[in-house]
């Protein structure tokens, strides 16, 4: 007869910390037995009991108890185990983690284990976007522990972005996937920050590949800008923002902390980017200087050139007589603004969406708004088959040495060869 499958819980401090109540039960509803360590930080949350009651096994909680070292011991305790599973994992414990850190039970039995460990995150939106995170994550992929991708929402805290535990039978899910060998499943971020982005999931650095930005600060601006005529009507343009986030995605695959000014699109986060969420041009030009110093900025927004030079508080009517005069006023040239900044990065990379003369634009364009590179693509075409709004992307680099055209490539493969090129500039 086969034995059923152990899992071996670890339940951290957070307020999440409740939901690992229900996935207990969905393991136990799978055949699945459950054991139970219980952080001290945990307990203030869902009770020693509750945990028992579910599992139907003693819940361990102390590294120091006299009957469990004696009868079972805490190498045992985690030895015994299929996968071991941490739900929620807090920044805390994860950080503990890579840094081999063995202060309680749950962390001495993981620096003793040769058993797969997967890992569920659930923290604050800045604490997972925070650059000390991202590197934790980055080592606990290279000592081969599984971690999951958060899930994106409203936190308890009142934030919104990705850091939101799983959903139970998502974690669910992810544990039939380890334990049928398939540790590189959906939704598992083991492999992504050795090198596998997590939008396309191919290859971008290999682990034992020195990152080219590691240690800058990229600035990235993506999608359009949508500019106010009145509460339900803007001007705007059809610019997806995948060029900027596939940008935004390799930079971070390259090492680098990246901050990603993004105007009204919707699009995941990338993982290990700060995003930064704006409408206007106006806001999208604040957000760019608070961002500041950067080593690079990537300016591939389309900001708009125009906005109405006055909104208006209520919907214009159609009132049977000439349509309204619509009155326009210049927006801000945030990268020729950024060019004469104070701190301006050292280098300084525009986009130019063009329709004709795509090099001969380009090349003015790079004189007039002093940056260093221009990426010009061809946005001509029908809606739907052109580059705004399309997977794909035909760009020229336009620089002071000459022009480079690339033939045309999925947007992150692009990406992944701009990231190479500014890799190359700043060595």
């Amino acid at each position: 007869m086969t034995r059923s499958k152990h899992i071996l819980l670890i339940i951290g401090g957070g307020i999440a910390a409740y939901k690992a109540a229900e996935l207990i039960r969905l393991i136990r509803k799978t055949g699945m037995t459950v054991r139970c360590v219980l952080t001290e930080s945990g307990a203030q949350f869902v009770t020693p009991m509750t945990l028992a009651a579910l599992s139907e096994n003693e819940v361990h909680t102390t590294l120091w108890s006299l009957k469990d070292e004696t009868e079972m011991g805490h190498i045992q305790l985690s030895r015994e185990a299929d996968l071991i599973v941490i739900c929620p994992a807090t920044a805390n414990l994860l950080a503990k983690m890579a840094g081999g850190i063995a202060d309680d039970l749950a962390t001495t039995l993981l620096l003793a284990t040769d058993t797969q460990v997967l890992a569920a995150p659930a923290m604050n939106v800045r604490m997972w976007q925070h650059p000390a995170t991202q590197r934790n994550i980055a080592q606990l992929g290279r000592d081969g522990v599984l971690v999951m991708q958060p899930d994106e929402g409203d936190m308890a805290c009142g934030e919104f972005g990705p850091g939101r535990l799983p959903e139970p039978d998502a974690i669910l899910n992810a544990i039939t996937n380890c334990l049928n060998g398939d540790s590189l499943a959906a939704g598992l971020l083991g492999e992504t920050e050795l090198g596998v982005n997590p939008l396309d999931g191919q290859p971008a650095f290999a682990p034992d590949q020195h990152r080219p930005l590691h240690g800058k600060h990229v600035l990235v601006t993506a999608g359009p800008t949508h500019e106010p005529i009145d509460p339900v009507r803007y001007i705007a343009n059809r610019s997806s923002g995948q060029q900027g986030f596939a940008i935004a995605a390799a930079a971070a695959d390259a090492g680098a902390r990246v901050t990603l000014v993004a105007g009204p699109v919707h699009l995941p986060t990338p993982a290990g980017v700060m995003r930064v969420e704006v409408e206007t041009a106006v806001e999208m030009e604040y957000a760019v200087h608070d961002a500041l110093p950067a080593d690079v900025a990537i300016m591939v927004a389309a900001v708009a050139d125009w906005r109405a030079d006055s909104q208006s508080s209520q919907k214009i009517k159609k009132d049977g007589a000439a349509p309204a005069a619509l009155k326009l006023t210049e927006n801000p040239d945030i990268l020729a603004g950024l060019a004469r900044h104070e701190q301006r990065p050292d280098l300084l990379i525009g986009f130019a969406a063009e329709t004709e003369n795509i090099a001969e634009h380009a090349e003015a364009k790079l004189k007039k708004k002093s940056c260093d590179w221009i990426v010009a693509n061809d946005v001509s075409g029908p809606v739907g088959k052109s580059v705004m709004g399309g997977a794909d992307n035909s760009v020229h680099i336009v620089t002071r040495k000459g022009t480079e055209t690339w033939k045309r490539l999925p947007k992150m493969e692009v990406a992944r060869r701009l990231v190479a090129k500014i890799g190359e500039e700043l060595t």
